[in-house]
């Protein structure tokens, strides 16, 4: 199978690409435009396979993705790329809009165009598969019940907006053209290579740099949270076995409140790189909240666990401490420490 992934140089996608290549026998076509937050440190291990392709290009660019598609021939299209910084939406959604609605669309289009070109067992067989988010919904009472794949849409910021968008023109596309569309809502992701600012890689660096760790109010806000590579072995269940015009939620049974997730996070640097006369958890600082900031997410990832028998296999504790690993040899590595 050669599959199309667009953002393979970012967190989620690297991720992808490397269970791909080091896992199965699949080619890999990456299609990465390499902004701010795009990483290709984390692809170091299999650029050199000759399994994988890399073509520098904006999904905004139908000229370009026409080229690809024609050069290429895929078999399945896996859509991870995004603008997905909360922050950063709500200071310039022009961008968000742009990638996120935009780029789908054209994305979609030049999908479906190659799409029809193709004999009928090809036709058969392809699929695109949208990687959303479980802001779509918004914002979640603390008593009710986990985001099911039914609930309605509800988004807050800039970013889930244009993220709700996207998954509704995807969603069109099937239901007008008969393109074969899957579509899956992820809970918070963390794990190796991710983009500095987020906020596990931002309190963990912090923390070993002496800075203070910035709490967005009281810290109570509730995230699920998802190992990437949890993540990763899910998006490969649904590409391969899902359901065409299928919604699956994936999650990682893990929710706790961003103090809490801190907290954590200090204690395992506590243990694996401690401080003198001091500990981690003593440099967190509350700051003003930002606008419209949800209180609870969390996923109800039944279905994709009775229809393809996926459960997450870390634990956040397993999870984050192979996390915190990673980014302190990284940040020893850097500092020559």
């Amino acid at each position: 199978m050669k599959i199309l992934i667009t953002g393979g140089a970012g967190f989620i996608g690297s991720s992808v690409i490397r269970h791909i290549i080091n896992r199965g026998v699949d080619e890999v076509v990456n299609v990465d435009k390499l902004t701010y937050a795009s990483n290709v440190k984390s692809l170091e291990g299999v650029m050199g396979s000759n399994r994988y392709s890399f073509e520098q290009a904006d999904i905004c660019n139908k000229s370009e993705l026409s080229r690809i598609f024609k050069l290429y021939n895929p078999d399945a299209v896996m859509h991870l790329a995004a603008e997905s910084h909360v922050d950063n939406s709500i200071d310039s959604p022009d961008a968000f809009i742009q990638t996120n609605v935009f780029g789908t669309f054209n994305l979609l289009e030049i999908a479906r165009e190659y799409w029809l070109t193709l004999d009928s067992s090809k036709r058969e067989k392809f699929r695109f598969h949208h990687v959303s988010t479980d802001e779509v919904y918004g914002d979640l009472d603390l008593d009710a019940p986990a985001f099911s794949e039914n609930n309605r849409y509800k988004p807050s910021s800039p970013y889930s907006a244009s993220k709700a968008s996207s998954d509704h023109l995807v969603r069109a596309w099937l239901r007008t053209y008969n393109f074969p569309t899957i579509i899956t809502n992820c809970s918070n992701n963390y794990g190796p290579y991710q983009y500095h600012e987020k906020f596990v890689p931002l309190i963990i660096n912090n923390a070993l740099a002496g800075k203070q760790l910035p709490i967005y109010g009281r810290g109570d806000q509730v995230r699920d949270w998802l190992y990437v590579e949890d993540h990763t072995d899910a998006l490969m269940q649904v590409l391969k076995n899902g359901e065409v015009g299928e919604t699956y939620n994936i999650g990682g049974n893990n929710e706790k409140t961003n103090l809490e997730v801190v907290s954590i996070v200090c204690d395992i640097l506590d243990r694996l790189y401690p401080k003198e006369n001091s500990n981690y958890f003593q440099q967190v600082t509350h700051v003003k909240d930002r606008p419209g900031h949800d209180r609870r997410y969390a996923i109800d990832n039944s279905k994709i666990k009775c229809n393809l028998g996926w459960t997450p296999k870390n634990t956040f504790e397993k999870g984050m401490k192979k996390t915190v690993s990673w980014y302190l040899e990284t940040y020893l590595k850097v500092h020559s420490l």
